[in-house]
């Protein structure tokens, strides 16, 4: 582990964590012992600690380091639970650092989520709007995190399973980039 790496990540969690109101311990924990600069390419390593988002493959992107934590934070994950992480390397290792199970999924189709329901579901990059598989994977009092975005600025949302069904709510403002697959339909105007 780079010194400098190390130095940037604790300047991250002081500097851009927890004076957005992230006061979740074992999160700020996770977050300082996860090299998000593992998650990136290694010429892109130098933009892993920055207040941005990093393209680490194309049409996918590490959500802003606020963002991804707040993210987390308002989903309350614990130790112990089951989580999947859709396009989101970073949002998987610090909920594994923090004692959850995750199942990644990056590659093919995005949608089609691997057997099983998850207590947790986090998305790093934009959507123009949920598909339902995301959703029906969450278990009883499941919940999934993810932007949704149709303009220039989107809204973090939260979902949570119950037993009547499924209800969000918005957790912040974000203008995370659209992942490639999940950008607004084009609308034909005259």
């Amino acid at each position: 582990m780079s010194s400098d790496f190390a130095a940037a990540r604790i300047n991250m969690v002081d500097s851009q964590i927890r004076i957005n109101d992230v006061t979740d311990f074992a999160l700020q924990d996770a977050l300082l012992a996860t090299p998000r600069e593992a998650c990136v390419p290694a010429d892109q390593g130098f933009r892993a600690y920055a207040d941005l988002e990093v393209e680490y493959a194309p049409g996918r992107w590490l959500l802003r380091p606020r963002d991804v934590s707040k993210l987390l934070q308002f989903m309350h994950p614990k130790a112990g639970e089951k989580a999947l992480a859709i396009a989101a390397p970073y949002a998987g290792a610090v909920l594994e650092n923090m004692g959850l199970s995750v199942t990644y999924l990056s590659e093919g189709d995005l949608t089609a989520v691997p057997g099983g329901s998850y207590d947790v579901i986090v998305v790093e990059g934009g959507v123009a709007q949920v598909p339902a598989s995301w959703t029906e994977a969450l278990a009883l009092g499941g919940r999934l995190g993810v932007v949704e975005r149709k303009g220039s600025v989107g809204r973090a949302m939260v979902y949570v399973r119950a037993a009547d069904g499924v209800g969000g709510r918005a957790a912040f403002d974000s203008a995370a980039p659209l992942l490639a697959g999940f950008e607004p339909e084009a609308k034909f105007v005259f």
